[in-house]
C-alpha cells in the first residue's frame, strides 16, 4: 500500500534485501538507446527549479512546469514521489498535464528528503510524520487551490500531512490521488512483514554494512545485474508487456539511492498506520487508483482506503503493477484529468458532490 511496503516499495529497499540476500541490490544493467523519445524519458526540463528549507536544515529541490501554452492556471498540482524513486518518476504524468487546457494547471514536483536531489537526512528524521511536514512546507511556498498526486510512500505523505494539519483540507486542497498506496497494515498484505522490520537481520546488517564500507555494498548493488533487473520487472510491473525503457528508468531511480538510505526508511514503512487520518479528507475530492496485479501493495490496500472514505473514486487497474503511472500512463491521466476538471469546475459526478469552492 503506500509504499506499499513500501520499502519494498517499489522494490527498491526491501526488494532488494530480499533479493537473494545480496541485500537491497539494485544492480543496473542499463540498456542505450537510439530513440530520442526513449532518451527524453525522465529528462524533462522544469521552467523553474529552486530549494525549500525545511525546519530541520534538509534542502528539499523542488522545480514547477507551467502550463504549455502560457495561460493562467486554475489549479496546482504537487505531485510526492515514493520510496527509492524521485520525481521522474512522474514522466508521463507531467508531460500530458503541461498540455492541458481544460483545466489548466501549474505543476509542482519535489524530491524527498533522502531522494533524488535533496538533501540527505539521518535515520531519525527518516519519518512519515517528517514527511508530511516537509509537505507542508512545500504547500506553504505555493498560491492558491491544490490537488495532491502520492505514489506509493507519497500517499502516505499525504496522508501524514492530512494528520498534521487538516485544515489545509478544508481550505486549499481540493483532491487528493493515491496512487499504488496504503493507510496502514503494510505487512499483512503484500511482502512479508519481517522484511520491513527493522529488527530484520538482512536490513540490519545491510545497515552496518553501509556505516562500515559503503563501497563494498554500492559493488554488491552493482553486481546484481540481470537478477536483479528480472527482479524489478517481476515486482515493480504487472502482467502486460513493457518498454524495456521503462524498466531502466525504474532501475535508474532505485539504484540513484544509497543503501543507507534505504535501510533508513525501513521502520517508519511497516509501522504506518493512518486510517484515523483519512476522516480528514473528508471535504476533499478524492481519487483511490492502483494496478489490481501490485505486488508491494496489493488492490486490497486501495479497496480499503475507498471504504474509508465512502464518497471516493476507486480505479482499479487491471493488469498493473506498482508502477501503474509508468506502465498504464494513459489510463492514470485519464483519471487525473476527469480529478482535476471535478476540483476546477465543481460538478457533479455519480453519486458524489463536488463543492465548487472559493
Amino acid at each position: 500500500m503506500t509504499v506499499s511496503r513500501k520499502v519494498g516499495a517499489i522494490i527498491g529497499g526491501t526488494l532488494g534485501v530480499a533479493a537473494a540476500g545480496t541485500a537491497i541490490a539494485f544492480g543496473v544493467a542499463r540498456r542505450r538507446h537510439d530513440d530520442p523519445g526513449r532518451q527524453e524519458l525522465g529528462g524533462l526540463r522544469p521552467d523553474r527549479e529552486y530549494t525549500v528549507l525545511t525546519e530541520d536544515g534538509i534542502e528539499l529541490s523542488v522545480e514547477e512546469v507551467d502550463p504549455g501554452d502560457g495561460g493562467r492556471p486554475a489549479l496546482t498540482v504537487v505531485f510526492v514521489h515514493g520510496f527509492a524513486l524521485d520525481r521522474r518518476s512522474w514522466h508521463f504524468q507531467r508531460q500530458a498535464l503541461a498540455r492541458l487546457t481544460e483545466p489548466r494547471v501549474r505543476q509542482v514536483l519535489y524530491d524527498q528528503r533522502s531522494h533524488g536531489r535533496s538533501g540527505r537526512a539521518n535515520e531519525a528524521s527518516s519519518t512519515i510524520d517528517q514527511l508530511g511536514r516537509d509537505l507542508g512546507e512545500v504547500l506553504d511556498t505555493i498560491d492558491g487551490p491544490l490537488v495532491l498526486v502520492g505514489h506509493s510512500m507519497g500517499g502516505m505523505t499525504i496522508m501524514a500531512l492530512a494528520e498534521l494539519r487538516p485544515e489545509l483540507f478544508e481550505e486549499r486542497v481540493y483532491g487528493v490521488a493515491f496512487v499504488g498506496t496504503s493507510a496502514g497494515e503494510v505487512g499483512k498484505r503484500g511482502l512479508p512483514r519481517p522484511l520491513l522490520s527493522r529488527y530484520n537481520p538482512l536490513t540490519r546488517n545491510l545497515g552496518r554494512l553501509a556505516d562500515w564500507q559503503p563501497g563494498m555494498v554500492e559493488l554488491v548493488r552493482a553486481a546484481g545485474g540481470h537478477l536483479t533487473r528480472r527482479a524489478v520487472r517481476s515486482l515493480a510491473f504487472g502482467t502486460k508487456d513493457v518498454d524495456p525503457a521503462i524498466v531502466d528508468l525504474t532501475m535508474e531511480l532505485i539504484d540513484a539511492n544509497p543503501v543507507r538510505v534505504l535501510a533508513d526508511f525501513i521502520h517508519t514503512l511497516g509501522t504506518h498506520n493512518r486510517y484515523a487520518a483519512l476522516a480528514g479528507l473528508k471535504h476533499t475530492h478524492v481519487l483511490v487508483l492502483s494496478g489490481d496485479t501490485d505486488r508491494m501493495t496489493q488492490f486490497s490496500h486501495a479497496e480499503r482506503i475507498a471504504f474509508e472514505l465512502p464518497d471516493a473514486e476507486l480505479v482499479r487497474v487491471r493488469g498493473a503493477g506498482h508502477m501503474v503511472m509508468l506502465e498504464q500512463p494513459q489510463l492514470v491521466n485519464d483519471h487525473l484529468v476527469l480529478l482535476l476538471q471535478q476540483c476546477a469546475y465543481g460538478h457533479e459526478s455519480g453519486r458524489r458532490r463536488w463543492w465548487q469552492r472559493g
